[in-house]
């Protein structure tokens, strides 16, 4: 992307025309290769196309997101896995989008990460050219964008699967979108999980989640989601309370996103795990009185 020493330094034209409100469709134009897909391949070399050239590429797992009157909560766990191995414990796979949004990813952890700091700045230029911001739902469109074009590389193994989660400033409340392999999108209502574990995470956030409840204990549904997901799959991982590992967690809501800091999980950790040992089991939906 450097000028040639004729250009006396300045930038490329492609820079200083009228363009796109994208950013991808314009870094496709200008330089295909530096996309996330391409370069991903790239590093591939003549091994694209073999699935088993992939294997070993770390993948992350579980994400949970559940709302609250007033915003969303998300989380994730810490844990990457290459087959049988964990490849690192203390991945973090749960992100900012913008101030008013957060996402979460599963699949091949390298090429989702270089995805989110794409949408980011997705997101970042459209504000910067048109003077204001997305809708939620203009985001979830743009992330579907994002994952369309990924689409060879999932076909070879190479999936990335997010959640995209947000405060829609125009409704009040917290929306939650969810995707397919082939960039298609979907709403859920109240709460979703994607990944590895997000069948027993999901399970569990269906006894627990109330749509009534306040954040702080919409946090507390989520860790004990991804606690029940880490239990039955080896993919997912606990709180790891020896090295101070805990699932990241966002807030998102008319203040904007926050994160939940670790000191702030430690005692919500340290008492989920405590009710645990009473009951290995977790906490059980109250039955109706007959």
């Amino acid at each position: 992307m450097s000028a040639s020493s004729g250009d006396h330094g300045r930038l490329p034209a492609a820079f200083m025309t009228t363009g796109t409100t994208s950013f991808a469709e314009f870094l496709a134009a200008y330089d295909p290769s530096l996309l996330p897909g391409a370069r991903f391949a790239n590093r591939a070399g003549d091994r694209v196309g073999d699935v088993a050239a992939y294997s070993d590429a770390p993948h992350g797992t579980t994400i949970v997101a559940a709302t609250f009157p007033g915003g969303v909560v998300m989380a994730g766990d810490r844990r990457a896995t290459m087959g049988n191995i964990i490849a690192q414990r203390d991945i973090e796979k749960v992100f900012p989008a913008d101030e008013f949004s957060c996402v979460g990813i599963a699949g091949t952890a390298g090429l989702a990460v270089e995805m989110v700091r794409l949408f980011q700045v997705e997101l970042e230029h459209y504000e910067k050219i048109e003077g204001m911001t997305l809708s939620i739902e203009g985001k979830a469109n743009r992330l579907s964008t994002l994952l369309r074009g990924n689409l060879t590389l999932a076909m070879q193994g190479l999936a990335v699967v997010p959640l995209f989660a947000g405060y829609d400033r125009d409704t009040g409340t917290g929306r939650i979108f969810s995707y397919d392999v082939t960039g298609g999108r979907y709403e859920e209502l109240h709460f979703h999980s994607v990944g590895s574990g997000s069948l027993f995470a999901r399970g569990a956030m269906k006894k627990l989640y109330r749509d009534d409840l306040d954040p702080e204990n919409v946090v507390r549904v989520c860790v004990e989601a991804l606690y029940d997901a880490a239990d039955d799959d080896s993919a997912t991982g606990g709180p790891d309370l020896a090295r101070g590992i805990y699932p990241v967690v966002f807030v998102v809501g008319v203040d904007g996103f926050r994160r939940v800091t670790d000191p702030e999980l430690a005692p919500v950790m340290s008492s989920l795990i405590d009710a645990r040992r009473i009951n290995p089991d977790g906490p059980r939906a109250a039955l109706p009185q007959s």
